[in-house]
Order: structure tokens, then C-alpha cells, then sequence
């Protein structure tokens, strides 16, 4: 009878892992820009929130957002494809899907090339959106006007980034005062890890432990070699190697959304090829985000400060706003755990059920919110994570809401006991 309960728990929990990897999966067909991932330009869509707790009111919001859509951050991308199709089309070796590509890619090259790395009309209106949404979430906070903190990295799309969101807020209601700084002196809270950073220091890192099974991971990728073979008859005397070549082509492929060309590359690649090899790039991401999760300890810490300030009255701030980059938020998603990101499974295919890089796309962000109730009550915090209620690995009896004094102290130890400095 034992025997049979243990068999019967196993494939229970075995059947639970099967649906959670399926649901994962089917996120990704249904909107298949997820498989970009950190490329995923951020939906502009609303979800429905849980009320409060009977008496509770929003007053304060804490945020954490990464820059919205832009160029291509590196204009090597721009300058290689340009020499690349230039050789291809001078050597006919370019297919007709190829030379129509090439066409349409020098048509735009000018614009691309002269706005690496900068926000786009997307990325602008992104944390329009995103801004209006939560203003129209949480009025309680807002409607009396008041004093509100916004601070990015030196970083020009972000400078833009964090200009739109508050442009925005202002707009919302005209009686709210926003101070928008970018500054060596606010890296810590934003970018700790900027070189420009004086109060820059190193964190321990660790790999995740599902690369110590990494070959379990059953997966063939041929994407490549189909990209190659659409573009090029040959690859004869062109310029690179053919894997970097394909590269490319992906990441190009990846970031026109952002920028307004959906369609230059017609059916070079497909989506439903992107979907395919998700899993496997998201194993990478996951590496990618978790190694450095300690150095984002500062942002975590001036999350808690300038909470404790709010809530002892020491300011009267409204919220803290953080302008950053998917450095940052996919570390700091791993350090708080957010929907078990901390989670470190050890079977590579449990990595998707934890985390997905999609979740940290363009303008993705964190909104900690915070609910005062009557006089005695506990103080209560929701995280939403890209506009939708999130876990936290706290302990709660009312998810999505968790006690403060539990985050409070949760975070910090979890911050002091992976702090060589503390």
C-alpha cells in the first residue's frame, strides 16, 4: 500500500512538472514574440488586479523598469550586415528571398545606423502606457498630488525612458512633482554594477545548477543553417564566419518590431522557427541572469530604505521610480524571486517553469505596492511583475498581499548573508 501511495506521489508531481512546462510552452505559441526574448516588446495590455484587503489603500509604489524598445544597442550589427550584403549582391550569391532582404535593409540602413542603441517611438510609448496604467490602478495614490523620485542610468534611452513615464504621470495629474535625476551619485539604486559607479564593488556569483546537467537537454539546432541557406546560394567569399553570420541575421530579425520594420526580413525566418528553439535560449538567459543576481543587492536595499522612509514618515513621497537595463532587472528578478525565479532547479527542463526571458523585454518592470490600513495594522506590499500580480518567497495567508515586516526581513537577510561587505 506504501509502495503504491509513493508511485502514485511520484507521478502526481511528475503529471504537475508536465502541465506547468506545457502552459509555459503554450505562452510562447500563442504569442510567439515571447521566443525573442529579451527582445519581447512589451504588451500594452491591461490585467485585472485582486482588490485589497477590506480597509486597505494604496499609498506608495516602488518600480523598478528596464528602458523600453530600442535600436540595436551595438551598430557592429548594422555595419556587418551592410558589408555582408554588399559582397553577397556584388558576387550574386544572394537568393531572391536574400535580395529582396538586402533591398529593403539598405532602404533603412541610414536610419538604423544613425540611431544604434536609442529609444524608439515604441519604447516612448511604452512607458506611456505603462505610467497611465498605473496611475489608473492606483488613484488612491496619485489623486492628491505629491512629490515623486525618479532616477535612471546614464544611459540616454533610459534618460528617455524615465522622461516618458514621468511626461506621462504629470499628465495624469498636473498637481504631482517629479524629480528626475541621472547621476553617478544614484547608481547604486539603479545600475550598481556601472563602472561610473563610485560606490561600486564586487558580489559573489554562482552558475545555476542545471548546467551541471546541461547534456540531458535533448535539443538540435538547425535554425542557423536554414537562415543561411535562404539568404545565400553561396557563402563563397563572404566576409565572417557562417555562425556569426547567422547571428546576425537572428538578432536583426529579433529587434525590428522594436523599430518599426516588421517584415523586412519576409520568411528568412519564421516565428514558429523562434518558438522552437525557445526553450533552449531561454536555458541561456537563465544563466545569463542568475550568475550576477547579488550585484543588484544596492537596488534591493535602496528598494527597503526609501520604503522604510515612506512609511515612517520620514518622506512624503508618492513612489521611488528606477530607470535600468535587462542587466539589472533579470539579476534583480532572480534575487527576489519573483514567480520562483530563485528557485535554481537542478533538470534543465524545469528552468522554463521558473523563469522566462521574455519577462524581461523591453520596458518590462517591477511595481512594489505598498497598503496602509487602520490604525495597528500591518503594512501590506503587492509586487506586480510587467503589470501582472506576482509570487514572492514569503509567506502569506491573502496572495497577492504579504506583510512588510515579512518582506522587510526576508530581503535583508537575504541581502546581508550574500554581502562580503554588509
Amino acid at each position: 500500500m506504501r509502495k503504491t501511495f509513493i508511485v502514485l506521489l511520484l507521478w502526481c508531481v511528475a503529471l504537475v512538472s508536465w502541465a506547468q512546462g506545457t502552459a509555459v510552452l503554450d505562452q510562447v505559441k500563442a504569442d510567439p514574440r515571447r521566443s525573442y526574448g529579451n527582445d519581447y516588446p512589451y504588451p500594452q495590455k491591461t490585467a485585472t488586479l485582486t482588490k485589497a484587503p477590506r480597509g486597505y489603500k494604496p499609498f506608495y509604489i516602488s518600480h523598478y523598469s528596464r528602458h523600453g524598445s530600442r535600436y540595436y544597442w551595438n551598430d557592429r550589427l548594422y555595419r556587418d550586415l551592410d558589408s555582408l550584403l554588399t559582397k553577397a549582391h556584388k558576387l550574386h550569391v544572394l537568393t531572391a528571398e536574400g535580395e529582396a532582404f538586402r533591398t529593403k535593409f539598405m532602404a533603412a540602413k541610414d536610419e538604423m545606423a544613425a540611431s544604434v542603441s536609442e529609444l524608439s517611438q515604441l519604447g516612448w510609448d511604452q512607458h506611456q502606457f505603462i505610467a497611465r496604467t498605473m496611475y489608473n490602478n492606483f488613484p488612491d495614490v496619485f489623486k492628491k498630488g505629491g512629490d515623486v523620485f525618479a532616477i535612471s542610468s546614464l544611459s540616454g534611452r533610459c534618460v528617455l525612458s524615465m522622461a516618458s513615464f514621468c511626461q506621462e504621470l504629470t499628465q495624469c495629474n498636473p498637481k504631482i512633482e517629479i524629480r528626475e535625476q541621472s547621476s553617478r551619485t544614484t547608481l547604486d539604486g539603479v545600475v550598481p554594477d556601472d563602472r561610473q559607479n563610485p560606490l561600486r564593488r564586487d558580489f559573489p556569483k554562482s552558475k545555476p545548477r542545471y548546467e551541471q546537467n546541461r547534456n540531458k537537454f535533448q535539443f538540435q539546432d538547425n535554425l542557423r543553417d536554414k537562415v543561411i541557406s535562404r539568404v545565400f546560394t553561396s557563402t563563397e567569399g563572404l566576409p565572417g564566419n557562417m555562425h556569426s553570420i547567422a547571428s546576425n541575421l537572428i538578432n536583426l530579425y529579433t529587434s525590428l518590431p522594436s523599430i518599426g520594420h516588421d517584415g523586412m526580413m519576409g520568411n528568412i525566418i519564421t516565428d514558429d522557427e523562434m518558438v522552437a528553439q525557445w526553450e533552449n535560449s531561454n536555458l541561456g538567459s537563465y544563466s545569463w541572469v542568475f550568475g550576477p543576481r547579488y550585484a543588484m543587492i544596492p537596488i534591493l536595499r535602496d528598494i527597503i530604505k526609501k520604503a522604510d522612509n515612506v512609511i515612517n514618515g520620514t518622506t512624503q513621497r508618492l513612489a521611488d521610480l528606477r530607470f535600468g537595463h535587462d542587466t539589472c532587472i533579470g539579476p534583480l528578478t532572480v534575487l527576489m524571486g519573483i514567480n520562483g525565479a530563485d528557485q535554481d532547479p537542478e533538470d534543465p527542463y524545469q528552468v522554463k517553469n521558473i523563469y522566462q526571458n521574455w519577462q524581461t523585454g523591453k520596458a518590462s518592470n517591477i511595481q512594489l505596492v505598498f497598503y496602509r490600513g487602520k490604525k495597528g495594522q500591518d503594512i501590506l506590499v503587492k509586487c506586480l511583475f510587467n503589470g501582472c500580480e506576482a509570487s514572492l518567497p514569503l509567506p502569506t495567508d491573502n496572495f497577492p498581499y504579504y506583510k512588510w515586516d515579512d518582506f522587510k526581513k526576508f530581503y535583508t537577510d537575504r541581502c546581508n548573508s550574500n554581502d562580503k561587505v554588509n
